[in-house]
């Protein structure tokens, strides 16, 4: 186990290191002139020319690559060109409202999609599974940012039972619920029928399984055998889809962050875009990539304590 933690560990640097070159080699390449902008839009060559040495911007590709990495190595993610302060700071502002969101959504898809998973295979080719299977893949196509305008317009301007946007409040407090619970759920949507469809497919899976026949030939209880048995062993691809997932409710977030007007690690990224602030881009997707390989490392671990018959070594 300890040698097959350290080699993720290592191939997680090397994954880190091939993100930072690819976003650092497309953003280099990107049109327009990042010093450009930081001068002003009355600035004279002699001073737009001042501004990019003095960001080093005026350096070979690889030089400015080189310090870059230097600077990630002592954690510094450099300085927004935009406000003057440090990239590490405004991001750890922002990152718990992202966090806090997704963890919201993930918590929300789990909570209904296993259990939904689970019905659609007991109820396998019935009207419940029909209108189940149907409304997942509805879930799937339906745009986040479009689920979460209609939510917004019945509930918050229409009801006006929750707040249009903002957040300000952990979700498991009284009126951090009420914020998180609209963009939530917009968010979780497509999760939640991910969830039901790979549920049902790995309960199927094992309810055919040899080991299932035997429990049931002995006469134990219907909800021991699916509870105990199968579900147990059902567990592994949603593990899987947990962790996938997760990162992709934080890609997700960068829109429904913008929908519903929360201060966040997506809309600082979107900000960052139309001002071509690239240390501010590179460094927000470069930790956007080390939560989804650090979340997908634990998930890896965790199917050891799913199924013993698990082994690393």
């Amino acid at each position: 186990m300890r040698r097959y933690v350290i080699k993720r560990i290592l191939l997680m640097f090397l994954l880190l290191l091939g993100m930072s070159f690819i976003v650092f080699a497309s953003l280099y390449i990107a049109p327009g002139d990042p010093a450009a902008m930081v001068a002003g839009p009355s600035a004279t060559e002699e001073d737009i020319a001042a501004v990019r040495a003095s960001l080093g911007l005026d350096q070979p590709f690889i030089v400015q690559y080189l310090y870059y990495l230097r600077n990630l190595l002592t954690l510094n993610l450099g300085t927004s060109y935009t406000t003057r302060q440090p990239i590490l700071d405004e991001i750890l502002v922002r990152l718990p409202n992202t966090l806090n969101l997704a963890c919201a959504a993930i918590i929300i898809a789990v909570v209904v999609g296993i259990p939904l998973g689970i019905i659609t295979a007991l109820k396998k080719d019935t009207i419940v599974d029909n209108i189940l299977t149907t409304t997942s893949l509805v879930g799937i196509s339906i745009p986040n940012f479009l689920l979460g305008t209609l939510l917004m317009y019945i509930f918050a301007v229409k009801l006006g039972v929750l707040p249009t946007g903002g957040m300000t409040h952990f979700f498991w407090t009284p009126e951090g619920l009420r914020q998180a619970i609209l963009p939530a759920i917009a968010l979780s949507t497509s999760t939640v029928a991910s969830f039901t469809r790979i549920g049902r497919s790995a309960m199927l899976d094992v309810l055919q399984s040899d080991y299932i026949r035997t429990a049931k030939a002995k006469g134990l209880k219907r909800k021991t055998i699916i509870f105990l048995h199968a579900l147990r062993n059902a567990l592994i691809p949603l593990v899987t889809q947990f962790g996938t997932s997760f990162g992709g409710l934080l890609g997700g977030a960068i829109i429904t962050e913008q929908v519903f007007v929360i201060n966040g690690v997506g809309t600082y990224l979107i900000t960052a875009i139309n001002n071509r602030n690239y240390p501010v881009v590179q460094s927000t997707v470069l930790v956007i990539a080390t939560i989804f390989i650090v979340i997908n490392l634990i998930v890896d671990l965790l199917y050891c304590v799913i199924d013993p018959r698990i082994s690393y070594e």
